[in-house]
C-alpha cells in the first residue's frame, strides 16, 4: 500500500514542477527507485551517492533513494522514469531482456569476469554503445554499478566440480539466455525467483542452486546446502538511469555535482563488491559449507562447454548490436 501511494504521488508530480520549485530556491529532487534491500552492497553505495551529490551541490540537489521496491517494482522502473513519474532508477543489466538484449552481454558465462576489464568498463566504448541504446529508449544512463563477477553453485548431496556432476540435476537458472549453458552441461534449468530458491532446495524441487556469493549468505544457503563451487561464471553490472527532460532542466553546476558523485560511486563500488565477495566466502566456510574454488583448468573446461551455446543464443536475440557489444567488451 505504501509503495502504491508513493508511486501515485510520483505520478502526480510532472517533471515541469521541479523546475518551478527550483526557481523558488528549492533543491532539484531526484527520486531514485531500486530493488536492492538496504543491506545490499549496491544499496549502500547508492545511499552514499545520494549524500555525496547533496554535499557536492551544496544542497542544490537532493537525491531521495527508495530501496527494496518501495517506490516502484523493478518492472515499473523503466516506464516510470521514461514517462517522468519519477526521475531515476537502478536496474540489473539482464533485466532489460528482449527490450535491450545487448545489455545481457556481460552476463554470458565466462566472458567478462576479469576485474581489470570490469574496472575499464565505465566510460569505455562498450559502455557508450549501451548508453546510446538506452537513449533510444528515452532514458539517460548516469552510472554503472558493478555488482558481481563470482557465482556459487550449491548442492547438498555431492560437490559440483566437473561438468559430469551436472548431469540430471535440476538447477535454478539465472535467465532463459544463460540457461543454455546449464543445458549444455546436462542439467535442467528451472526458472524461479530468488526468494523462492531456499525452500525449493530444502524440499528437493531443486537439486542445486546458482546465485552470486553475497546472495548465498543473505539467503542463508549454509543452513541447507553442504557444498559450494565458487566460479567466475558471469558478471552482473547494474546501472542508474535518469529522465533526460529532468536532467536537461538542471543547472550546469547541478549536473556537474551529480556526475561527480556518480563517478565516485562507480569507483567505490569496485572495492565494496570485491570485499563483499571475499567476506561471503569466509562467512559460508565459517557457517560450515565446504567450498571449492574453481581452478584455471576447470574454468577452461566449463567455458568450452557452457559459453558457446549462450553466445549463439545471444546473437540470435540481439541480431543488430550483439556482435558489436561482444567485440567492444573483448577489446577492454
Amino acid at each position: 500500500m505504501r509503495r502504491r501511494a508513493l508511486l501515485a504521488l510520483a505520478s502526480s508530480s510532472p517533471l515541469a514542477a521541479p523546475g518551478l520549485l527550483r526557481a523558488q530556491g528549492a533543491p532539484a529532487v531526484m527520486r531514485l527507485s531500486h530493488q536492492f534491500p538496504p543491506a545490499h552492497h549496491n544499496a549502500r553505495v547508492l545511499a552514499a551517492f545520494a549524500e555525496d551529490a547533496k554535499a557536492r551541490s551544496g544542497g542544490a540537489v537532493e537525491v531521495q533513494v527508495f530501496p527494496a521496491e518501495q517506490l516502484a517494482r523493478a518492472a515499473e522502473n523503466f516506464p516510470g522514469v521514461a514517462r517522468g513519474a519519477f526521475e531515476a532508477a537502478a536496474a540489473v543489466n539482464f533485466q532489460w531482456g528482449n527490450t535491450l538484449p545487448e545489455m545481457s552481454a556481460v552476463t554470458i558465462p565466462y566472458g567478462f569476469t576479469e576485474l581489470e576489464r570490469i574496472r575499464k568498463f565505465p566510460g569505455s566504448d562498450a559502455a557508450k554503445f549501451l548508453e546510446g541504446l538506452l537513449e533510444r529508449r528515452a532514458v539517460k544512463n548516469l552510472m554503472w554499478v558493478y555488482t558481481s563477477r563470482q557465482a556459487i553453485f550449491t548442492s547438498n548431496r555431492k560437490p559440483i566440480v566437473g561438468l559430469e556432476d551436472f548431469r540430471g540435476l535440476k538447477v535454478r537458472g539465472l535467465n532463459p539466455l544463460t540457461d543454455h549453458a546449464l543445458a549444455a552441461a546436462g542439467a535442467a534449468a528451472v526458472s524461479m525467483p530468488g526468494p523462492e530458491v531456499p525452500q525449493a532446495l530444502q524440499s528437493g524441487v531443486l537439486d542445486a542452486g546458482l546465485t552470486d556469493l553475497s546472495a548465498a549468505v543473505s539467503r542463508r544457503f549454509y543452513e541447507f546446502q553442504r557444498f559450494g563451487t565458487v566460479a567466475p561464471y558471469f558478471a552482473v553490472i547494474s546501472h542508474v538511469y535518469v529522465n533526460p527532460r529532468w536532467w536537461n532542466g538542471l543547472r550546469a553546476e547541478q549536473r556537474a555535482a551529480v556526475e561527480g558523485a556518480a563517478r565516485k560511486a562507480e569507483a567505490d563500488q569496485i572495492g565494496v563488491t570485491e570485499q563483499t565477495a571475499a567476506e561471503a566466502v569466509t562467512e559460508l566456510r565459517a557457517r560450515g559449507m565446504t567450498l571449492h574454488e574453481q581452478t584455471a583448468a576447470e574454468t577452461e573446461a566449463w567455458r568450452a562447454t557452457m559459453r558457446p551455446p549462450v553466445v549463439e543464443a545471444f546473437l540470435k536475440q540481439a541480431p543488430d548490436g550483439g556482435k558489436r557489444i561482444l567485440d567492444l567488451l573483448q577489446a577492454l
